[in-house]
């Protein structure tokens, strides 16, 4: 009931496709999602600590700056419930996540945490373990947050991916008066990426004078490698046309920016906006005001309190709390509030304390 009452107040935040000044409806659902960070909404009760539990993190890739931040989250958060957490990276890799995974198994863990992976890919190799398969939680291992149907994994956490998707492209939309020239990239590898990056593209196709010029696919793997040459082709290809660059990352604009500057483009000549994590990149970038204007960030190491939590929960045989963070949009006007200081989102809503109280033995 929670999951969906949240998810059903993440889509009333969001105008109706079909309302009459659409531009003004994006304009109020930018301005909802970018206001002041609520007080806690997530649990306030759930299972004293279990005593020395071990628990490991798949990483999908540390070099994906909302996978490292949410492990650092679960080891934050390990550290004051008292237990031990290993991290295992797969480098991005099928094969990497194949042996990751093997090693994670290995190491017979209490808990185990799919962080950044797609959960039905993994599922055949974990169900292969059988009875020997711990509680598994996952950030970000599908479309959806909550249980993942058909896998392993009792609870995804995440804010509701579509919401955040359609955040991001209601701010080209609100930016350009309605005349946005989009690109979006995605990594068509992962449902939760391919979800973020459909939704941007039906809010663009749904604005009645804006373009969308291109969804490209581009693994969050291969970003170092082919976005300096994709930029360089977008740029020929469309020129001017292009005002806004919408990503299911901030990974992409990591190395498209370098190329923007070397093509001597203004900073208002385009805008760069994600539909998530919120890096630290990203974080300088709005800051210094360097093309990129906003990113929908994940309060990453919030929901690496809350992967524990959830874990602990299962560890007491009770139910997960179902919990979904509201979206936030990270621009120049509030990117030195919530933790901005230290380039990071941080709500300043006293998650850590809560937290604390539901684990305190009574």
């Amino acid at each position: 009931m929670r999951l969906a009452l949240c998810a059903l107040a993440s889509c009333l935040l969001l105008p109706d496709p079909a309302a009459a000044d659409p531009v003004e409806a994006a304009r109020q659902a930018v301005d909802s999602a970018s206001g002041r960070v609520p007080a806690w909404t997530g649990p306030t009760s759930g299972p004293a600590a279990a005593p020395g539990k071990t628990v490991v993190v798949l990483a999908e890739d540390l070099r994906n700056g909302g996978v490292l931040g949410v492990a650092q989250g679960i080891r934050e958060a390990a550290r004051a419930i008292g237990w031990k957490v290993r991290v295992v990276d797969a480098g991005g890799t099928a094969a990497g996540r194949r042996r990751a995974v093997s090693d994670a198994l290995a190491a017979r863990p209490d808990g185990l945490v799919i962080c950044g992976s797609d959960a039905h890919e993994l599922e055949p190799v974990l169900r292969a373990a059988g009875p020997r398969l711990p509680p598994v939680v996952g950030w970000h291992a599908g479309p959806h947050p909550g249980p993942i149907a058909g896998t392993s994994v009792a609870m995804n956490v995440s804010t509701d991916p579509i919401a955040v998707a359609r955040t991001t492209a209601l701010a080209a939309v609100a930016q350009s008066g309605g005349r946005a020239g989009v690109v979006v990239f995605n990594d068509s590898r992962f449902a939760i990426a391919t979800a973020k990056a459909q939704a941007m593209a039906d809010v663009i196709r749904q604005c009645g004078g804006c373009t969308l010029l291109e969804l490209r696919d581009v693994a969050i793997s291969d970003a170092a490698a082919r976005m300096p040459a994709v930029t360089r082709e977008l740029l020929a290809a469309h020129g001017p046309r292009w005002t806004h660059a919408l990503a299911i990352n901030d990974i992409y604009f990591d190395y498209a920016v370098p190329v923007l500057i070397e093509a001597a483009l203004p900073n208002g000549a385009i805008s760069l906006l994600s539909a998530g994590d919120g890096s630290a990149s990203a974080f300088m970038r709005i800051r210094a005001g360097t093309y990129q204007t906003g990113t929908v960030a994940e309060p990453l190491n919030m929901q690496g309190w809350q992967v524990i939590d959830e874990l602990n929960r299962l560890f007491a045989g009770q139910p997960v709390s179902g919990f979904v963070a509201p979206v936030r949009l990270v621009s120049g006007q509030n990117v030195a509030s919530d933790g901005g200081s230290r380039f990071v989102y941080d709500p300043e809503n006293g998650y850590r304390d809560v937290y604390l109280r539901i684990w305190k033995k009574r």
